[in-house]
């Protein structure tokens, strides 16, 4: 079985992004043959500044690797280091109606944020089809706002193969329900565009900063607390054991405990969670040849299993 994911290049990771796509993609190392793409071509529909896409891509790869990502059994590699999904993208495109295309909530949602309305935003489905549709991916995990992309997907791939034979492989989404909605500082999904996250890689007292930001209620030290309805509690319960767990909640309905020392707890225990990862990004920043080689060789792996695909596909369309 072939499992496919790709990332956008977004900036520094925060534990959202951590307890959401990076476990994901680690947990999927061992279910298949996983195929890990950073997704330096979908970057570019947002025009950003062409030094900082270098400087997030590279990044990207340090703090994956540093986090669990394992090259030996994850091709990981850069989407623009495969230039045959650009051609198989050019080959969809013609599979795929203006309708279909302008029924993409992702586009609309785009517009509403103030996007340019560019034609890279409008295709984007299109070039996910065919970095799915490339390697022959069995299984695609997404969340449920990237579902539709995977139905569009599959609806192109039908399409093509009625069209020119049995080519292309017709793949399944895996709904990543059971990913938890982290809370940010504010009690909001944590996310950059909310300004709200916790960083995993910062100085120690810029995370400990953000983590004495989280909103709390007014509730005075001698007070009890719910711990049931806490953004601190919620977000401790990520690292701490049932006992440790207990033991707060157990402090919260005490009273003489502020939501001050509850902070604290938490940046100990997130400090002492993420510390191996921390020394394992300052071991890569360091030896920044070994992260290149690894994309590198997964962009050959990669670059050979597309190739065999669109040896296939222009065979049948007629430019072979």
């Amino acid at each position: 079985m072939r499992i496919l994911s790709g990332i956008q290049p977004s900036g520094v990771p925060h534990i959202g992004n951590y307890f959401g796509m990076m476990q994901q993609a680690f947990e999927l190392q061992q279910q298949g043959e996983a195929f890990l793409f950073i997704a330096d071509y979908h970057a570019l529909t947002t025009s950003p500044n062409p030094e900082e896409l270098r400087k997030r891509t590279i990044e990207l790869a340090i703090n994956y690797l540093a986090c669990g990502l394992d090259p030996k059994r994850t091709v990981f590699f850069r989407q623009s280091d495969v230039p045959q999904v650009c051609e198989l993208t050019w080959i969809l495109n013609n599979m795929a109606t203006v309708g279909l295309l302008e029924r993409a909530h992702s586009y609309k949602d785009k517009l509403a944020k103030g996007f340019m309305p560019n034609n890279g935003l409008f295709s984007y489905p299109v070039l996910m089809a065919a970095d799915i549709l490339i390697y022959k991916s069995d299984v695609v995990p997404v969340g449920r706002d990237q579902k539709q992309h995977v139905e569009i997907t599959r609806d192109l791939a039908i399409r093509f193969n009625t069209t020119y034979g049995d080519i292309l492989t017709i793949p399944k989404s895996k709904i990543l329900d059971h990913v938890a909605i982290i809370p940010g500082t504010d009690g909001q999904k944590m996310s950059k565009s909310y300004n709200n996250t916790i960083p995993i890689f910062d100085s120690k007292k810029a995370i400990r900063k953000a983590v004495m930001n989280i909103v709390t209620d007014c509730k005075g030290l001698e007070e009890p607390k719910d711990p049931e309805n806490c953004n601190v509690v919620a977000l401790y319960k990520l690292f701490a054991g049932e006992q440790q767990l207990a033991e707060m909640k157990a402090k919260y309905r005490a009273g003489n405990y502020g939501y001050g020392h509850a902070k604290q707890e938490l940046f100990e225990l997130m400090w002492e969670f993420f510390a191996p990862m921390r020394q394992k990004r300052e071991e890569l920043e360091n030896n920044l040849d070994y992260v290149w080689e690894t994309l590198r060789r997964g962009g050959e792996k990669a670059r050979a299993a597309a190739e065999e695909t669109m040896n296939e596909v222009r065979l049948a369309v007629g430019l072979r």
